[in-house]
């Protein structure tokens, strides 16, 4: 089998954000986040370690308003940047759902690439700021993420209290989930994962 090298580079600028993103969905894990926003980019760096994504994010925003435009704005992006990076989605697995651990918390994220972007969402994360993190924005990221990137995405919390681990192993699970749904398995020989025959 052909050695893939699935990447995509975009750009997309507002009067609030201006946010590129570059993504290798055949990667290692490389992270390099800037997004003014540190939470967040340890978030989107555990995202791309777990998911073993080599991914590029630099977004510059309004965060002396607020972290929310930035945080949504890299979801768009980085949705935009998974879907055209998987092209035509011949061969992939289309569906995982990992749970992950992170201490007490215990998370899962459901994806199934299906071309219907919808986030359904089960998390109880308490209300609060992490550093310039609003806890909000988690969901407000997957929303974003998972319509963009044309994805069916579950995020379904089983056990955990404390926001930062609530979110961090959500990012985790996200990751890991994208990871097995976008790999090529060579099982299916090229042809779409699906009934219909079209995604």
């Amino acid at each position: 089998m052909a050695e893939l090298n699935r990447t995509a580079e975009v750009q997309r600028t507002t009067r609030e954000t201006d946010i590129t993103v570059q993504i290798c969905l055949d990667g290692t894990g490389r992270a390099d986040v800037q997004t003014g926003v540190p939470f967040f980019d340890h978030m989107l760096d555990a995202f791309a370690r777990h998911g073993l994504f080599d991914l590029t994010v630099r977004a510059e925003g309004d965060v002396e308003v607020d972290a929310h435009h930035t945080v949504e704005d890299v979801g768009i992006v980085l949705g935009q940047a998974i879907a055209q990076a998987l092209g035509d989605m011949r061969g992939i697995n289309r569906f995982a759902s990992p749970a992950v651990p992170m201490d007490e918390a215990l998370v899962m994220a459901a994806i199934d690439l299906s071309g219907r972007g919808a986030l359904y969402w089960r998390m109880d994360v308490p209300i609060e700021a992490i550093s310039t993190f609003d806890t909000q924005l988690a969901k407000e990221f997957f929303v974003a993420l998972a319509a963009n990137a044309r994805m069916t995405l579950h995020m379904q919390q089983f056990a955990g209290e404390n926001a930062h681990h609530l979110i961090e192993a959500a990012f985790k699970a996200c990751g890991r989930a994208l990871c097995q749904a976008v790999a090529v398995n060579p099982r299916i020989a090229g042809e779409l994962p699906s009934t219909k025959g079209a995604l």
